[in-house]
């Protein structure tokens, strides 16, 4: 018998390695964990325990957190194509740069899978904290601190400003209400900004009273 027969067979520890379902799982417990807990208080770690893999292989699949959060959400586009030209605007041309960046890519790569997730959302599918956390701690989350340190109400005027803009893109998108489903992008803007900035700026009076 040789030294290699006598030697004890040795059991692999840790965690398991990638295999051709692991991407599919890390995905399934990423989009699980997101919706119950939200984008800021799930983390990569906890991602990988529920998948039973090491974080670097959610790494290795999905790149960072934000990559894999949009990756559950089939988001198509980079977020930052709609932050950035509302970072770089002064606070009262917010509500403009924001519709003005993020209606015509509803009217191009975000519209099916928009129009997808929203019909989800509507037909009662818990799958809320995805699109919750997508709009307010991905997509406002940067807004939100400017109008806490400017007028005040961050978090409120944040849900408010979601609301009007989620209403918007359902009339627009999954209604389609016309004529607005028919008006150019860029009359959309110029016609809704206005209201959408009294909420980003203006008094909130009923809060005052």
């Amino acid at each position: 018998m040789t030294a290699h027969a006598d030697r004890p067979t040795r059991r692999r520890s840790g965690r398991r390695a990638g295999a051709p379902d692991t991407r599919a799982e890390i995905l399934a417990t990423a989009r699980s964990l997101f919706a119950a807990s939200g984008y800021e208080q799930t983390s990569i770690r906890m991602i990988a325990a529920g998948a039973g893999v090491d974080p670097a292989l959610v790494h290795h699949y999905f790149g960072t957190k934000q990559d894999l959060y949009l990756s559950a959400l089939a988001v198509p586009i980079d977020p930052e194509l709609v932050r950035a030209p509302v970072r770089a605007a002064s606070l009262d041309a917010v509500a403009h740069a924001l519709l003005a960046n993020l209606i015509p890519l509803w009217d191009g790569p975000l519209r099916e899978v928009g129009v997808a997730v929203i019909r989800t959302e509507l037909g009662g599918i818990d799958d809320s904290g995805l699109i919750r956390g997508f709009v307010l701690e991905v997509l406002l989350t940067e807004l939100t601190a400017r109008m806490e340190a400017g007028p005040g109400d961050g978090a409120l005027r944040a849900s408010l400003v979601a609301a009007q803009v989620f209403g918007l893109l359902c009339a627009r998108y999954v209604l389609r209400f016309e004529p607005l489903a028919s008006l150019p992008a860029t009359t959309v803007v110029e016609i809704y900004a206005p209201p959408l900035q009294k909420l980003i700026d203006g008094p909130l009076h009923l809060l005052e009273a």
